[in-house]
C-alpha cells in the first residue's frame, strides 16, 4: 500500500474544508430562504414583511439571469403586475 506524501494530504485536507465550507455556505443560504418565503407567505405583521415583497419585486428582476429562475419567481414577480394594474392613473 502505497502512503501518500504531505503535500497530498494536505491538497485532500484542503480540498474538505473548502467542501465543508460550500456546504455551510449553502446551509446558511437554504435556512435565509426559508425565512424570507416564510415571512412572505404568513403576511407576519413586521415592518419587514410590508416592505420586503416590494424590495424582491425590485431587486429580483436585475439579479436573475437564467429564464429557469425567473421561471421559479413568476409569482411573486406577476403580483408586482397586478398591484400595479388595479392602481388608479
Amino acid at each position: 500500500m502505497a502512503r501518500r506524501s504531505i503535500e497530498q494530504r494536505l491538497e485532500q485536507i484542503k480540498a474538505w474544508l473548502g467542501k465543508q465550507d460550500r456546504a455551510r455556505d449553502t446551509r446558511r443560504k437554504i435556512l435565509l430562504d426559508a425565512l424570507i418565503l416564510h415571512r412572505l407567505e404568513t403576511r407576519a405583521d413586521t415592518a419587514l414583511a410590508g416592505t420586503l415583497p416590494e424590495w424582491l419585486r425590485t431587486e429580483l428582476p436585475g439579479f436573475l439571469t437564467r429564464a429557469e429562475d425567473k421561471a421559479l419567481f413568476r409569482d411573486l414577480l406577476e403580483a408586482s403586475g397586478a398591484s400595479e394594474a388595479n392602481t388608479p392613473d
